[in-house]
């Protein structure tokens, strides 16, 4: 592993806002109506499931790092050799960069359709690019800071939440557990691209002051982003019934957009726009994982690395310029997050506990034949 300067480095309470930073973001916005295709009103069960899953998942990573040297790109070289090993570390390099694109280009959809439909996607895509350039090539810490402050400043938006709550019906999640494990299974699919994001720390675990202790606040992070979801989740089944939350893309904003205050007209609008600062974090870690993993890989600055990644965002947000396409890339990256989560972390933690298995009784063999 890499030696990173203790000036580079962040305290391990930080991790809190760096994984929850990722974890919440467009997806908060209208995760309502794909979970409850498959589970319906049960949908905020896959919830609960999909957050526990999540833990294991954290539990594996933090396994792989502290037993593998902490820097994943020498993880990967030590676990498959050098050619699957890079293999592995393109696969990464494009996760975050689809991660980065998806959430970007959903954003830029939803400041289109509710506050300025006629707006270029370029020119919003530039706006956010260059400010995730100015983030991410100031260097870790800087992204950490901006992880903080879009954890922290845009914490009261969720007491809108209490206004709904005049409209609501509770008793429209009855009858509980009616849906088959089936439908359970498919709905926690379709949740996890709500809780991705958590995966960051196979990149960014190297710039942790003392690593190991920061394991619980991933796993806080994790809570507190579950938290969220669960309120929300039945929030909004109390607020809608099935027919209106099938037909609405954004349901959390549909929630606000009741709203009302003396001194705005549109709640629903500042909503938007505050949830840029949810946004941007989002952006500059995926952003930052994936220009580190290419400047490991490729052993070049990451200045390079960091300016190609940008030029490929923006190409692909404005070739992604009908809602068919937008959807689509949603889908796939679901996909592709549930997939890595399923398959990635478990043969990474698998493949790690075999190496340290191998290597004790090694060890053993040699202590047991030097002493006789």
């Amino acid at each position: 592993m890499q030696k990173i300067k203790e000036v580079f480095l962040v305290s391990p309470f930080l991790v809190f806002f760096l994984i929850h930073s990722e974890q919440v973001g467009v997806g908060v916005l209208g995760y309502q109506r794909i979970i409850a295709k498959y589970a319906g009103y049960d949908s905020w069960i896959s919830v609960i499931i999909a957050g526990i899953f999540v833990h294991i998942l954290i539990w594996m990573i933090y396994y792989v790092l502290d037993n593998g040297g902490g820097d994943i790109v020498t993880i990967h070289k030590t676990l498959f050799g050098g050619f699957i090993g890079n293999i592995f570390n393109i696969a990464i390099i494009l996760y975050f960069l689809l991660w980065s694109i998806t959430v970007l280009r959903t954003y830029i959809e939803v400041i289109q359709v509710w506050m300025f439909p006629t707006l270029n996607t370029w020119k919003i895509a530039v706006v956010f690019l260059i400010l995730t350039y100015y983030v991410v090539s100031s260097g870790f810490r800087t992204v950490t800071g901006v992880c903080f402050f879009g954890v922290v400043i845009p914490l009261g938006l969720i007491a809108l939440l209490v206004y709904p709550l005049h409209f609501t019906h509770f008793s429209n999640l009855l009858p509980l557990f009616d849906e088959s494990l089936k439908d359970y299974l498919f709905a926690t699919k379709n949740m996890m691209l709500s809780y991705l994001g958590f995966e960051t720390v196979l990149v960014f675990y190297p710039f942790i002051k003392n690593a190991k202790k920061s394991q619980k606040f991933a796993h806080y992070a994790n809570i507190f982003t579950f938290m969220i979801y669960l309120l929300i989740t039945l929030f909004s089944f109390a607020f809608f019934s099935q027919e209106q939350l099938a037909r609405n893309i954004w349901a959390t904003l549909s929630m606000v957009k009741i709203v009302q205050v003396s001194f705005v007209e549109r709640f629903d609008y500042i909503f938007v726009s505050v949830w840029c600062l949810v946004i941007l974090p989002n952006i500059t870690l995926a952003i930052w994982c994936s220009s580190r993993v290419a400047k490991l890989m490729l052993n070049v600055r990451q200045h390079y690395t960091l300016i190609v990644v940008l030029a490929i965002a923006l190409f692909t947000c404005i070739l992604l310029n009908t809602r068919f396409k937008i959807n689509m890339l949603n889908n796939y990256t679901n996909k592709i997050g549930f997939y890595l989560a399923i398959s990635y972390i478990p043969i990474l933690f698998i493949a790690t506990f075999i190496r340290k298995l191998m290597k004790k009784k090694g060890a053993n063999s040699e202590q047991s034949s030097s002493s006789s």
